[in-house]
């Protein structure tokens, strides 16, 4: 009987080991998973796999789009990318979607980083990183050429129909102005600018350097930059995953040294018709 009860006592012990081990095991499984899926987009793991994964929109004229009858992504902020795999010694490969996919990409780890002259703000200081600026602008509005479609002033926004995308600063500015929102879904420039030659919309609010090159791509079409409203200084920069150190602090050191070296003011000269881009302006805003 004592037997019995010992081999028993041994059995219970030897299945509470197993069930203990098993539930540790799976823990340390548990914990590995989800550190690999935190950590996946870390320098370490991109250096690891030697590939940086991008998110852009490839519409956006001149900072990341195709040439005309061609495949190969480039813009200033493209080319940025690029010289910046380049130096960190990864290839990189593009992931092109509209503007307000690139931040959810971001927190579910499709993509490493993401450009597509996003800019930096406190509210998005919460959820992402931001690296060092390389791009210095502002926000203008762009009209209808014969009537400045009835604004005067970002107050006068109020009733009208704002273009853009709904995420962005330059629709929440509208927004708050009583704006009535027409979002449109990663489209080119030519769809927003003709519909507010046509009517359709009466307003674009964006970054000055963007709206004066598009405004050129398209001298046919009853629009025009307004020339009284300049508001909203804003710097633009790469974005990554928040509390990503390492991988910021690589992305530092290689802005650092293109700012130093010319690179990216060669890059904003050719993109923006000889405009440096990457220098703070000095203007009275609104």
């Amino acid at each position: 009987m004592l037997k019995s009860r010992s081999f028993l006592f041994s059995l219970v012990v030897l299945i509470a080991i197993f069930f203990v081990s098993a539930c540790s095991s799976g823990d340390k499984n548990s914990s590995g998973t989800k550190n690999s899926v935190k950590d996946k987009n870390s320098w370490e793991a991109i250096k690891e796999r030697g590939k940086i994964i991008a998110g852009t929109s490839g519409t956006l004229y001149p900072t990341s789009y195709h040439e005309q009858d061609s495949d190969d992504l480039t813009g200033f902020e493209a080319e940025i990318l690029k010289e910046l795999a380049k130096r960190l010694d990864v290839e990189i490969e593009f992931k092109e979607m509209g503007f307000d996919g690139l931040l959810t990409s971001l927190k579910s780890g499709v993509i490493d980083i993401a450009a597509n002259d996003i800019e930096i703000t406190d509210e998005r200081k919460e959820k992402v990183s931001f690296s060092d600026p390389y791009k210095y602008s502002y926000g203008t509005a762009i009209v209808r050429k014969d009537d400045l479609s009835g604004i005067k002033k970002l107050e006068d926004l109020k009733g009208k129909k704002a273009a853009g995308a709904a995420t962005s600063i330059y629709m929440d500015i509208a927004r708050k102005h009583g704006a009535e929102e027409v979002i449109y879904e990663n489209a080119t420039n030519e769809v927003y600018l003709r519909d507010v030659s046509v009517g359709r919309t009466d307003v674009i609010l964006n970054d000055y350097y963007l709206q004066t090159l598009a405004l050129a791509a398209f001298p046919e079409l009853n629009i025009t930059i307004h020339p009284d409203i300049q508001y909203h200084p804003s710097e633009m920069a790469i974005v990554m995953k928040k509390d990503n150190d390492g991988l910021l602090k690589k992305i530092n050191e290689v802005l650092k040294e293109m700012h130093e070296d010319g690179t990216i003011t060669e890059l904003s000269k050719k993109f923006f018709n000889g405009a440096d881009v990457s220098v703070k302006q000095d203007l009275d805003f609104q």
